[in-house]
């Protein structure tokens, strides 16, 4: 396949649009070939099935225009980071060779968004190895940024934060397409889930002098190369 800009790996369906679908459909409009791994299917939960969550995410997807999509088929509620999984983890790396990563923040109350966020980090070393069974060449992913999930109320330092203003209709667009989590059951006084999920991002906006955007953490340095483009756009 045609290698991908950017992998979101998510723990569930629905992560990718609550936390970074701003983010995907900037980079997408930007040219960027974008891609979303979810690790389960998150299932059970209260009113889903595996059908629905499908079907949802089906929907999301229209509305996010991703290049690529699929779900490793690990286990929700019981997410570990095994070798088994890396192994499965880093085999995509290696056939997607994504020069960007977003990965769950390693802090979290939620223990699969946890031992996602370690099963990521496992799999991006493994992902270069020699001397394997695993499919694909030997590829070290350049870059690997963490979002923040809605379980954990911190209050993150984020490296940097992603301006995603004009894309903030679509992004909850796609986030309203998984009724089951936000809808089906569920009072809708407000402020609801979806209300949260619009605030935060509003507060993240209000933090760079924008209307909307997305935090983002790094363990590692990252470089820029232009004093107008990193610094007066």
């Amino acid at each position: 396949m045609t290698p991908l800009d950017v992998l979101v790996v998510a723990p569930h369906p629905d992560d990718a649009e609550i936390s970074v679908g701003g983010t995907i459909l900037r980079a997408v409009d930007e040219g960027l070939s974008v891609g979303i791994l979810e690790l389960t299917n998150g299932e059970p939960t209260p009113h889903g099935t595996p059908e629905i969550r499908a079907k949802e995410t089906v929907s999301a997807t229209n509305i996010l225009q991703v290049n690529w999509r699929e779900n490793l088929g690990l286990s929700n509620r019981s997410l570990e980071p095994t070798i088994d999984a890396r192994k499965q983890l880093a085999s995509v790396f290696r056939q997607t060779r994504p020069k960007v990563i977003l990965a769950p923040y390693w802090e979290d109350v939620h223990p699969d968004h946890v031992a996602a966020s370690r099963l990521i980090d496992d799999a991006r070393f493994w992902s270069k190895l020699t001397k394997t069974d695993m499919p694909g060449d030997p590829y070290w992913p350049p870059k690997i940024f963490y979002f923040w999930s809605i379980h954990l109320r911190i209050h993150p330092q984020p490296k940097f934060v992603m301006d995603i203003s004009p894309y903030i209709d679509r992004k909850m667009q796609a986030i309203g397409c998984y009724e089951s989590q936000f809808i089906t059951g569920r009072s809708q006084t407000f402020p609801t889930p979806i209300d949260d999920i619009r605030d935060r991002a509003r507060y993240w906006g209000w933090t760079i002098g924008k209307a909307y955007a997305e935090p983002f953490a790094s363990r590692e340095e990252f470089g820029v190369n232009s004093v107008k483009t990193s610094l007066f756009e």
